[in-house]
C-alpha cells in the first residue's frame, strides 16, 4: 500500500507526494490530488478504489451470456476492412480474383476457395460490395454484442463456407460448377438467419428481418448473376448456428460454443466430399 503522510505535515496525494491534497476519497479516506480523483455520486473516489471496485464487480453479460463490451464492434469493422482491402487488390493486382474466387469445379483441389471467395466482390460492380457491407453493418454489431466475438466470428466464417457449399450442392455440375462465385452474400445471409433466431429467442420483433429475407430471396430468383444457392446455404448454416447459440442451456453455453461450430464444419466437409464423390472427383 502507498505510504501515509506524517501527521504534522499537510496531506499529500499518495500517488504524487509532491502535491498537497485536501480532498479525500469517500471510500478509503486517503487524500487525492485532482489527477487521482474520480467523481462519484457523493464527493470523489481515488483511482485505486475505482480500480479495485472494477476488479471485484461482477462482469456484465448479455442475455445470451456474452461479456458486455462498450467499445466499437471491432470484429465487424475488421470484416468490412478485409473486404474493402480485398476489393482494392482485385482492382489493382492482376489475377488476384482468379486465385481466390470460388469455382465449384476447382473446389476439391483448392478448398480454401470455399472461404476466400466470401471476401471478394465483383470488381466492376461497386454496388455489389456496397450492398453487402451495408447489410453486414446493419446486423453485425448487434450479433457481435449479443453473441460475443468468438461465436460471432465462427458464425460469419461458417456461414460464408455454407454459402459456397450451397452453390456446390445445389448447382448443376454441367453448368453451375463452371460459374465463378464471389461475394459476402452467403455470410450476410447467415447473419440474417442467426439474427432472426436470436430476436425470436429474446422475444423481440423480427418482422423487419423477415421482410429483408423475403425481398432478397425474390431478387435471387429474378435478377441475373445472383446465386440463390449460396444465399440459401449461408442462411441455413447461420440459422442453425444461431439456434444452437441462442437456445443452449446457460450452464452449457461454452460447451455449445465449441461443439456447434465443429459439428457444422464436419457436416459442411461431409456434404462437399459426398457431392464431389458423386460427380466422380477423387
Amino acid at each position: 500500500s502507498l505510504p501515509e503522510p506524517p501527521a504534522d505535515q499537510p496531506p499529500v496525494c499518495p500517488r504524487h507526494p509532491d502535491r498537497v491534497a485536501y480532498t479525500t476519497c469517500q471510500r478509503c479516506g486517503r487524500p487525492a490530488c485532482p489527477d487521482c480523483q474520480v467523481p462519484a455520486a457523493v464527493g470523489f473516489h481515488c483511482v485505486d478504489c475505482v480500480a479495485q471496485a472494477a476488479r471485484t464487480a461482477p462482469e456484465q453479460r448479455t442475455a445470451l451470456g456474452a461479456p458486455v463490451r462498450r467499445g466499437r464492434p471491432v470484429v465487424t469493422l475488421a470484416l468490412i476492412g478485409i473486404c474493402v482491402v480485398a476489393y482494392v487488390l482485385q482492382r489493382t493486382v492482376p489475377g488476384f480474383t482468379d486465385r481466390l474466387a470460388f469455382l465449384p469445379y476447382y473446389g476439391a483441389a483448392e478448398p480454401w476457395r470455399f472461404l476466400t471467395s466470401a471476401f471478394l466482390h465483383a470488381p466492376g460492380q461497386l454496388l455489389h460490395i456496397a450492398f453487402n457491407m451495408v447489410a453486414l453493418w446493419m446486423v453485425g454489431p448487434y450479433l457481435e454484442q449479443t453473441l460475443g466475438r468468438a461465436r460471432y466470428v465462427t458464425l460469419y466464417l461458417l456461414s460464408a463456407v455454407g454459402g459456397s457449399v450451397g452453390a456446390l450442392a445445389l448447382a448443376t455440375a454441367t453448368d453451375g460448377w463452371l460459374t465463378w462465385l464471389v461475394g459476402a452474400s452467403g455470410a450476410v445471409f447467415g447473419l440474417f438467419g442467426a439474427v432472426l433466431v436470436v430476436l425470436r429467442r429474446l422475444g423481440r420483433d423480427a418482422r423487419g428481418i423477415v421482410g429483408v429475407l423475403v425481398l432478397n430471396g425474390v431478387l435471387g430468383f429474378v435478377l441475373p448473376g445472383i446465386s440463390w444457392q449460396a444465399h440459401l446455404g449461408g442462411l441455413v448454416i447461420g440459422a442453425a448456428l444461431g439456434a444452437a447459440y441462442a437456445y443452449a442451456p446457460k450452464e452449457r453455453r461454452r460447451l455449445v460454443a465449441v461443439l456447434a461450430p465443429v459439428v457444422v464444419g464436419v457436416v459442411l466437409v461431409g456434404v462437399s466430399l459426398a457431392v464431389y464423390a458423386s460427380a466422380g472427383f477423387r
